[in-house]
């Protein structure tokens, strides 16, 4: 990002903000070295300079995201020859699509991706990067070539990058070889521990927010020996999807005799590190399995929506006391709000109640948000989520009037964005203190949505 976007040894003013003890009016943030939070003082006065904003919130965290996805929006949205569509039939749209990309247009891909997750309120990203050689399967001269040109993506948009590297070695439970698409994926143990190596060397070059994680994509992908290997090896965020599709339940079955999750549970140590992906069909001792263990579970609500995968067990899981955040997943569409309301309006569905994901008294969408906060930040190991001295400025100021919502206060605030807001109300997004969107805006939005633009039209040229 420019030096135009930074926004270091600034002050911003809010009417009003949500700190860790609650809500506070006339709040002065300072933003010090590091884009550190430096000093918030409460019932000050703005001053000349200052930032000024309506509401003031820390900034969410996006746990998991495929961005390269983000270009195959309104692809898959006709139904298929088979009598169900699926996960499955919409995989094999996707391998198809990928093929066909090139570094550069995975970069211009992933830059506008990154750029709508800010304008969303996303201060932060955890990428999981699993498109790493060329079609067929070829690795790149540099291993690491599309691990950089997702770094590239980052720098030109300030947003804070946390980079999961994917082990994708087997094309199913039972071992099966990689196939057509997934050929771009593939890697054994020792080559993945090379690209991973590279990826950190990448990484040198970008802010030092920026964090490196490590992702076995999914017992489908992984064996248990390299799974063990990597969990033995690993420090900071360890992230897979699991217990995502039926079908994948079924193999593990076969395979292991056990469920996914419960074979997990029962071979690994899991922990506070770890963020699994979706978790969307555990019986009712998984959940609570799950939540015992304090680790994040990844929720991608539109993306799971979208693809008909099933309703996470919200209630339960936060009834154990589990931990979760959200992820724009397939990014097919970008927003904290959507991506809340979704979770929360699945419940409703499932339980016809209202106002599941909430104890008695409590709002919904404070609940929802501040606990998304706290996953979020602890499933990219990154020092953020809430409006306090020394943690990194991700911020996001919001007006809910532009959403037709004038006069919401505290609590009722964060439920008019949740349930009745969209992007409109985002008004400005820091990351780490770089101030990478005002008034609603990216700052360097012409240049990249231009660039995406046209990489989107030759690509479906070659389809």
């Amino acid at each position: 990002m420019t030096a135009e976007g930074a926004w270091n040894g600034a002050t911003i003013h809010a009417a009003t903000a949500l700190l860790p003890d609650g809500w506070a009016d006339e709040v002065r943030v300072s933003i010090g070295p590091g884009g550190r939070i430096a000093n918030v003082e409460t019932g000050a006065a703005a001053l000349p300079g200052d930032h000024r904003v309506a509401a003031l919130l820390p900034a969410p965290s996006n746990l998991h995201s495929h961005t390269f996805q983000r270009a195959m929006a309104g692809l898959s949205e006709s139904r298929g020859p088979s009598e169900r569509d699926s996960f499955w039939t919409w995989r094999a749209i996707m391998y198809r699509f990928l093929d066909v990309l090139t570094p550069d247009e995975i970069e211009a891909i992933a830059a506008f991706a990154f750029l709508e997750m800010q304008e969303a309120g996303y201060s932060a990203v955890a990428e999981f990067h699993y498109l790493h050689h060329q079609p067929g399967g070829t690795p790149y001269d540099d291993l690491g070539e599309l691990s950089a040109r997702i770094a590239a993506a980052a720098e030109a948009t300030g947003i804070g990058l946390t980079l999961l590297p994917v082990h994708y070695q087997q094309g199913g439970v039972d071992g099966r070889p990689l196939a057509g698409g997934q050929l771009r994926f593939g890697n054994g143990l020792d080559r993945y521990l090379a690209l991973h190596e590279r990826a950190r060397q990448i990484l040198r070059s970008l802010p030092a927010d920026t964090g490196l994680g490590t992702a076995p994509h999914s017992l489908r992908a992984v064996n248990a020996g390299d799974l063990a290997a990597l969990a033995q090896a690993a420090a900071g965020p360890f992230h897979m999807h699991i217990a995502e599709q039926e079908k994948e339940i079924e193999e593990t079955l076969a395979v292991f005799g056990a469920r996914p999750m419960d074979w997990l549970l029962d071979n690994h140590d899991v922990d506070a590190d770890w963020c699994l992906i979706h978790c969307t069909h555990m019986t009712p001792a998984e959940t609570r399995a799950l939540a015992a263990t304090g680790a994040v579970a990844g929720l991608c609500p539109v993306t799971e929506g979208n693809l008909g995968d099933g309703i996470f067990n919200g209630a339960d899981y936060l009834d154990a006391g589990g931990r979760f955040g959200i992820g724009s997943d397939s990014n097919i569409r970008i927003s904290v709000a959507e991506e809340l309301r979704q979770l929360e309006y699945s419940q409703r569905l499932r339980d016809r109640a209202r106002v599941v994901l909430a104890g008695p008294g409590q709002s919904a969408g404070r609940n929802l948000y501040t606990k998304a906060l706290a996953g979020g930040a602890q499933a990219l190991g990154r020092d953020s989520g809430g409006v306090a001295p020394g943690l990194f400025a991700d911020l996001v100021a919001i007006d809910t009037a532009r959403d037709g919502l004038p006069g919401l206060a505290a609590d009722r605030l964060l439920d008019g964005f949740v349930f009745a807001g969209s992007n409109r109300a985002v008004t400005d997004v820091w990351s780490a203190g770089r101030h990478a969107v005002r008034d609603g805006r990216h700052v360097a939005r012409d240049a990249i949505a231009g660039r995406y633009a046209a990489t989107v039209r030759a690509i479906l040229a070659r389809l």
